[in-house]
């Protein structure tokens, strides 16, 4: 065997080291950890967007009964409160029966708890107010236990 300068080819190191391997697994273990906690981030986040569309729509189906019942929303008749959890029930009118469909499509969209209700406040002269307030706690900083969304319109 040849030396050079006292080392002897037959000692130099091939391949890959038990510690970078180590080192490698740590990096990536901490970059599956950082994607998994991005996935229940965006997750949260997205039920929460659902969850405010879904008022939204529930506020305008409220309104589009409204309009096809005018008369009578202009009365008063539909003003008041409907919680998810204990709807009224659908009597002979027709405004009974609009308020009882509304409250279970509450209940079915965003929960069928006392937490979900919603709200309908109209005029004489046809301005009205729609406010349904829902848990959206889950949904991390910005979300509230009594999210609220407020819809306007005249009939």
């Amino acid at each position: 065997m040849r030396s050079l300068g006292g080392m002897h080819r037959g000692f130099r190191q091939s391949g890959v080291g038990l510690i970078e391997v180590l080192i490698a697994v740590l990096v990536l273990s901490i970059g599956f950890l950082g994607m998994a906690a991005l996935m229940a981030k965006s997750m949260a986040t997205n039920n929460s967007a659902m969850a405010r569309s879904m008022a939204t729509i529930s506020s305008y189906s409220i309104l589009d009964a409204l309009r096809a019942d005018i008369v009578a929303a202009r009365a008063g008749t539909y003003n008041g409160k409907v919680t998810a959890d204990s709807c009224p029930a659908a009597g002979g009118s027709l405004s009974s029966f609009q308020l009882n469909r509304w409250c279970k499509e509450l209940g079915n969209a965003l929960g069928a708890q006392s937490t979900t209700s919603g709200e309908v406040a109209c005029t004489g002269a046809g301005e009205c107010t729609v406010t349904i307030t829902f848990d959206d706690s889950r949904a991390g900083a910005g979300g509230a236990a009594d999210q609220k969304v407020i819809t306007k319109a005249i009939l």
